[in-house]
C-alpha cells in the first residue's frame, strides 16, 4: 500500500471546492479494484482512479466515496481486512483511519453505498457520476442506478466532468513538484537508454533498462514502453529487433513516481556512434520545430496555434531538405505536413500521462465554442484550446516516413502543387523521430519540467561514442 499522501488539508480544500462547483447532488466517485490477469487471484499491478485520488489520496483497491452536497455529507466505503486477509496482507490500516488522514470522518462499509445511492434516487436527489472506464465500475454503477451497463456512460453528469476538468487541469505547487519528480526519473531512463544501447542488442534489452530506473526510483511506467527502430510506427510496442549500425532509436517512455504522477519524454539517437547526414539533417529539423513551439507557450495562446507553428517550422525544414515547396504557411493549411506529420503535437499530462481523458477528449482539450477537427492530422490533436497557468503539458514534433502512406497519396498525386514525390520516394524507408519534452504554464510563458536531458545532435552522439 502507499502510504503517501499530501497534507489533509490538500483534500479537504480541493472536495470543497468540488462541491462548491457542481452546487447540488450527491457525487459518488468510484475507486478501482484489483484485475486479474488469468484466474482470481494473480492481478495485473493495482493502479487507483486519478481522480479518486485527487480528491480521496488512497491508494488501496475496493474504495468508493459520496460527496453529498445537499446534506453536508463525505462518506467513504470500504472493508477492512479480515483474519484470511491478514494471513495474506499483514495488518493494514483501518478504514477510519485512513480516511481520517485525508480529512473524512465517516466511513461505512462497501456495500453500503448502493443503499445510499438508491435513498437519493427515492429523494430525486441529483447523482451525479464520471463515465465509467473499467468494466467492473460500469456494472456496479449500472446496478446501483438501475439503467443499462451499455448506457451507463451516457448518464454521466457533465456538470461534474467539467467541475473535475477546471479543478486538475491547473496543477497545484505539490503537484508541480511531484511532477518534476516524475519527470526527472524520466529523463534518467532515457539517458541509460543512450548510454547502453549499441549494435547487437536487442530492443528488448534497452527497454528492461529504461524500466529498471523507474523501479528502482520507486515508481513504475507511466505507459508501455515504446522502443523501436521503426519509428514510423507511432506507438510501436514491439520489442524484438535488433539494434544494427545504421539504425536510430526511437524511445517514447515516462515514469510514474510513488504518487502517480507522470512524465513523457521522447528521444531519438543512432543505434551506433554517429548519425548518418541525413538523419542529422532530419534530426535538426524536428528539434527545431520543438525548440519553435517551446518558446511559443504562454497563458492565452491557443494550443493549436502551437500545433501549428510546429507544422510550418517543419516544413520549412522539409522545403530546405527539397521533399516539399512552396509557401510553408499554405502547405499546413492545405494539410501538406500531415503526409509527415500525422499525429498531435502534445496534450495535457498530470496524475495520467494524457491527463484526464477517461473524462472525455473534447472537453479536457477543447470547449463548447472550439471543437475537435475530423480533418486528418488534426483530428489527432488532443489539446486545442486556451493555455492557461497551471496547465502542464507535452510538446512532441516528429517527422514519419510511412510507406503505405507515401503509396497512397502518391497514387492520388495529392497536394502535388507542394509535394516532391520523386524527393520523398528516396525517403520512404526513412523510418521516424521525434522529440518531446514536457512544460509548466506560468503566468509568464512555460517552465521546462524535470532535470535537463540532453537533445542536441552532437551531446547526443558525444554520449554515443562510449556506448
Amino acid at each position: 500500500m502507499n502510504n503517501n499522501l499530501f497534507p489533509k488539508e490538500v483534500y479537504i480544500n480541493r472536495r470543497k471546492r468540488l462541491a462548491e462547483n457542481v452546487g447540488g447532488g450527491l457525487i459518488v466517485l468510484l475507486g478501482n479494484e484489483d484485475s486479474p490477469m488469468n484466474y482470481a487471484d494473480n492481478c495485473f499491478p493495482f493502479r487507483q482512479d486519478s481522480t479518486f485520488l485527487y480528491y480521496f489520496g488512497l491508494d488501496i483497491p475496493m474504495l468508493a466515496a459520496v460527496i453529498d452536497i445537499d446534506n453536508g455529507n463525505e462518506i467513504i466505503f470500504g472493508n477492512d481486512v479480515s483474519m484470511d486477509d491478514i494471513i495474506w496482507t499483514g495488518t493494514l490500516p483501518s478504514i477510519t483511519a485512513l480516511a481520517a488522514a485525508v480529512g473524512i470522518a465517516s466511513t461505512q462499509r462497501y456495500h453500503n453505498i448502493e443503499t445510499v445511492i438508491q435513498n437519493a434516487k427515492s429523494k430525486h436527489q441529483t447523482i451525479h457520476i464520471l463515465p465509467p472506464y473499467r468494466a467492473e465500475n460500469k456494472i456496479k454503477l449500472s446496478q446501483w442506478l438501475g439503467v443499462n451497463v451499455h448506457a451507463v456512460s451516457q448518464s454521466a453528469s457533465l456538470k461534474l466532468i467539467k467541475s473535475v476538468i477546471a479543478q486538475r487541469e491547473r496543477k497545484e505547487a505539490c503537484e508541480v513538484e511531484q511532477l518534476n519528480h516524475a519527470v526527472s526519473i524520466s529523463a534518467d531512463m532515457h539517458l541509460a537508454a543512450m548510454q547502453l544501447a549499441k549494435p547487437g542488442m536487442m530492443e528488448y534489452e534497452v527497454a528492461a533498462k529504461v524500466e529498471e530506473i523507474a523501479l528502482a526510483n520507486n515508481g513504475r511506467l507511466s505507459y508501455p514502453i515504446i522502443l523501436t527502430i521503426n519509428g514510423q510506427t507511432l506507438h510501436n510496442h514491439y520489442h524484438g529487433n535488433q539494434l544494427k549500425d545504421g539504425d536510430m532509436v526511437l524511445i517514447d517512455a515516462g515514469a510514474e513516481n510513488i504518487m502517480h504522477y507522470a512524465g513523457d519524454l521522447t528521444r531519438t539517437f543512432p543505434a551506433g556512434k554517429i548519425f548518418t547526414t541525413r538523419q542529422k539533417d532530419l534530426y535538426n529539423v524536428v528539434l527545431a520545430s520543438l525548440n519553435h513551439a517551446s518558446t511559443l507557450l504562454k497563458p492565452g495562446i491557443e494550443y493549436r496555434e502551437i500545433h501549428r507553428q510546429a507544422s510550418i517550422k517543419l516544413l520549412e525544414g522539409l522545403k530546405q531538405l527539397g521533399l516539399v515547396k512552396g509557401d510553408a504557411e499554405e502547405a499546413v493549411h492545405a494539410g501538406v505536413h500531415t503526409l509527415f506529420f500525422q499525429c498531435g503535437v502534445g496534450h495535457m499530462m498530470g496524475l495520467d500521462v494524457h491527463d484526464m481523458e477517461d473524462l472525455g477528449e473534447q472537453y479536457v482539450g477543447y470547449t463548447d465554442t472550439l471543437k475537435k477537427s475530423t480533418e486528418f492530422g488534426w483530428k489527432s490533436l488532443r489539446l486545442a484550446k486556451q493555455l492557461k497557468p497551471g496547465f502542464v503539458l507535452t510538446v512532441e514534433p516528429g517527422l514519419y516516413f510511412i510507406p503505405e502512406l507515401i503509396d497512397r497519396w502518391k497514387a492520388e498525386n495529392k497536394l502535388r502543387d507542394f509535394i516532391n514525390y520523386d524527393v520523398v520516394e528516396q525517403y520512404r524507408n526513412f523510418t521516424g523521430i521525434r522529440i518531446e519534452d514536457n512544460y509548466l504554464i506560468t503566468d509568464a510563458g512555460a517552465q521546462k519540467l524535470g532535470k535537463h536531458l540532453i537533445k542536441e545532435a552532437g551531446e547526443i552522439e558525444a554520449i554515443r561514442q562510449n556506448a
